[in-house]
């Protein structure tokens, strides 16, 4: 196998870029970071120096395209508020380079489509930052989920909520796509289809009424929705800007699955009806960063791909119809 690293540039560099994937970037085998887009040149030419790469590897938004000249760039990692993921990944296809855009994949499914679109158009691979795919814990959720070996998970629930305190573009539909669906409910919906094994086929949601209007003015500040899926198994979820929780728990005839907390950088904690999960804690955005090169090199489907992030667009936005509708059972069409 190839042993060359393969150059990662960032497409964004707010917080999750500067706390978490590039100081992952200095962990990883099979990649390294080699370029940066950024709205700030001061701030790229900084990243330039900590990280090594040439200042010549620093782009603007407007000079994007410019990658497509640079043999020290393979992989062009979006990591930019989802309003702009489209834009962004179509540009990043364009330059022939393999694409990873952070989740939410975009604002809407036709916007997956159109990534979808351009990366096949480019001829180059699609995966998405859904960095718990390769949790240990969670691996074993999936893992239970697929021999099930205490019985099918019938009974699941789960939320990830947080309180707000100051007002972000994640409370701005335009930049967001949504509120904390978009944001922290999407790692529930990804749990739930994990312990199914499956696609849900219809959903029921109700909006809670807002707390603070005046903070969220076209986005939810709290949604509840009850996944369906063929087997009868159910998934009551929950996300929210204004209280805490992170946890997730299925439940089988003949045993049971709990994380909590869930859907942490770190520090996750997880237990079935044999007792505590013992694992080995992993840098998560690492290994999501080394297995897609790994991909690349190998020529290999991610366990991530665009379609995946698809699918997730297409349940948020069916529970979205479904709390505008007054809690109408709503058909999922992934």
């Amino acid at each position: 196998m190839d042993k060359k690293k393969l150059g990662v540039a960032l497409v964004g560099l707010g917080s999750y870029s500067t706390g978490q994937l590039g100081p992952a970037l200095k962990s990883t085998e099979h990649c390294r970071l080699a370029g940066v887009v950024t709205g700030s040149r001061e701030k790229g030419l900084a990243w330039a120096r900590d990280y090594g790469f040439p200042e010549a590897s620093v782009y603007g938004y407007d000079t994007m395209a410019r990658i497509a000249e640079n043999r020290d760039i393979d992989i062009v990692y979006i990591v930019t508020p989802p309003g702009l993921h489209a834009e962004h990944s179509i540009a990043a296809a364009k330059t022939r380079k393999h694409v990873i855009c952070e989740k939410p994949m975009a604002n809407t499914v036709a916007e997956c489509d159109a990534i979808l679109a351009a990366c096949k158009e480019a001829g180059v691979r699609l995966s998405i930052g859904y960095r718990l795919h390769f949790d240990p814990l969670h691996e074993e959720v999936r893992r239970m989920a697929r021999t099930k070996e205490a019985g099918a998970f019938m009974k699941m629930s789960g939320g990830f909520a947080f309180t707000m305190g100051r007002k972000s573009w994640r409370a701005e539909k335009k930049l967001a796509g949504g509120g904390p669906l978009m944001d922290l409910g999407i790692y529930v919906v990804q749990e739930a289809c994990m312990a199914a094994n499956a696609t849900p086929v219809a959903v029921t949601a109700r909006e809670r009424p807002k707390k603070r209007p005046d903070f969220f003015v076209d986005v939810e500040e709290s949604i509840e929705w009850t996944l369906e899926f063929a087997d009868g198994a159910r998934c009551e979820g929950f996300t929210s800007y204004d209280e805490g929780r992170n946890d997730f728990r299925a439940e089988a005839k003949d045993g049971w699955i709990e994380l909590r907390p869930a859907f942490n950088y770190g520090g996750n904690r997880g237990s079935t009806h044999r007792g505590p999960i013992e694992f080995t804690a992993v840098n998560q955005q690492a290994v999501q960063m080394d297995d897609f090169a790994l991909c690349v090199k190998e020529g290999r489907p991610s366990r991530v791909p665009g379609e995946l992030g698809r699918r997730d667009l297409s349940i948020v936005e069916a529970i979205y119809a479904s709390a505008a509708a007054g809690g109408k059972r709503t058909p999922i069409r992934a």
